[in-house]
C-alpha cells in the first residue's frame, strides 16, 4: 500500500492540462499499487499563505508566546509538512506561469522547507530529512523549455526538492501548447509517451 501526496497548483479548475495529466499519472500508480490512498492539497482552490511575520513568529515562537494568529499559522505549516512525511509518493502538478512555478506552489515549498522537520543545518551543511520518496511533477508550458536556458521551473524544483532530500524525481512535460494546434498536439502526444513509459 503506497500513500499518495498529490499537489495541485494550476489556478484553473476546467481545462488544466496538469490536472488531466496528474490524475492519468495517479489512476496509474493507484493501478500499480492496489489499495493505495491519496490525500490532495489543492493550492488552486484553497491557496496556502505566503510567508509573512505572523507565520514566521509562530515557527520561531515558544508555543506560549505565539498569539492566536501565529499558532494558527503554525498548525497548518505543521499539517502540510506532516502530509509530506506521511507520504511514499508525491505527485505536483506545476503550471509554467511567466517561466516559473505558480506563486501557490512557492508558497506550499516555503511551509515544507522547515528547518528541523524536513531538512536540519550541520557543520558540513544542510542535510534533508525526507528522503526515501519518489516525486513526480507534471508541468504544462505554452512553448519548448525543456533542456533550454528559460526553464526556470523543473532546475528550481528539483533544487527545492533535494535541499530536503528528494532525489527521486521523474518530469512529465506537456510543451509547445501555445505553439498552434499541430505543436500543442505532438506535446501532448510526447507526454502521453512519458506516461506510458511510467506505467
Amino acid at each position: 500500500m503506497k500513500k499518495i501526496l498529490v499537489v495541485q497548483s494550476s489556478a484553473r479548475q476546467e481545462g488544466s492540462l496538469t490536472r488531466e495529466y496528474t490524475a492519468q499519472l495517479v489512476r496509474q500508480i493507484e493501478a500499480a499499487n492496489p489499495g493505495s490512498w491519496v490525500v490532495t492539497r489543492d493550492l488552486g482552490a484553497e491557496p496556502v499563505p505566503h510567508l509573512d511575520a505572523t507565520l514566521l513568529g509562530g515557527w520561531m515562537k515558544p508555543a506560549e508566546e505565539q498569539t492566536e494568529a501565529e499558532k494558527a499559522a503554525s498548525a497548518l505549516s505543521n499539517q502540510l509538512v506532516d502530509e509530506l512525511l506521511a507520504s511514499d509518493i508525491v505527485v505536483i502538478g506545476s503550471s509554467m506561469y511567466n517561466f516559473g512555478i505558480t506563486s501557490t506552489l512557492k508558497a506550499w515549498f516555503d511551509h515544507v522547507l522547515r528547518a528541523g522537520r524536513t531538512f536540519k543545518y550541520t557543520e558540513a551543511g544542510p542535510v534533508g530529512l525526507t528522503p526515501d520518496r519518489k516525486v513526480y511533477v507534471v508541468t504544462a508550458r505554452g512553448g519548448r523549455y525543456e533542456g533550454s536556458p528559460l526553464d526556470f521551473q523543473e532546475p528550481y524544483v528539483r533544487q527545492l526538492l533535494g535541499f530536503i532530500g528528494i532525489t527521486d524525481v521523474e518530469f512529465v512535460n506537456v510543451e509547445g501548447q501555445s505553439m498552434g494546434p499541430e505543436e500543442a498536439a505532438k506535446g501532448r502526444a510526447e507526454a502521453d509517451e512519458v506516461l506510458a513509459a511510467l506505467a
